[in-house]
């Protein structure tokens, strides 16, 4: 597993108001297996996270979302974040990038809101109970009673489940064959 992520291509699907704890550990965990990743939102040249109940640092964007295509990565990891995934959810390409990604069969690793950007992608995705469940069943989603809910190349997890989530989607991301995705 070790050398399997070197010269692989990650996008990170995010927007100003993401949480910033998620993003920082799925870099490390990314720079550890010496992946390549990029980040990529509507804002042009930096975007600023959220701390739990504040405005975190400014991250910078690496390409605009209207510019990027999912041909151009591996693998897709989206972040949580309610402010962030609202933006994310009213873009356009938003939807062209994930939906790229399940026809491509490349696999998917989201997290706490980013999941809600999965719904219509009929998979088993894990949500924390309340009032978004309903919506995202209504919206064609499985909802997982689990906290990391594995669905072929589609991981999800609650926001509770952080550092599981970092491990599994380097095991996710590390396992994948191209080649028998295409089959």
């Amino acid at each position: 597993m070790s050398d399997s992520m070197v010269g692989k291509s990650v996008a990170i699907l995010l927007a100003s108001g993401f949480s910033e704890d998620h993003l920082t550990e799925i870099q490390k965990a990314l720079t550890s297996v010496k992946a390549k990743f990029k980040t990529t939102a509507p804002e042009q040249g930096v975007v600023n996270g959220w701390q739990k109940t504040h405005w975190g640092h400014y991250f910078p964007v690496d390409t605009q979302i209207g510019d990027t295509l999912g041909s151009d990565f591996d693998f897709l990891v989206i972040v949580g974040g309610e402010r962030a995934v609202s933006k994310l959810k009213s873009n356009l390409h938003t939807k062209r990038i994930v939906n790229h990604f399940f026809d491509a069969g490349k696999p998917v690793s989201a997290i706490a809101e980013g999941v809600e950007l999965l719904a219509g992608s009929g998979k088993k995705i894990a949500i924390a109970a309340g009032e978004k469940a309903e919506e995202l069943r209504n919206a064609g989603a499985v909802i997982s009673e689990n906290n990391i809910e594995l669905s072929g190349n589609l991981l999800t997890a609650v926001d509770s489940s952080l550092e599981e989530w970092v491990v599994k989607t380097i095991e996710l991301f590390s396992s994948y064959e191209e080649d028998k995705a295409a089959a």
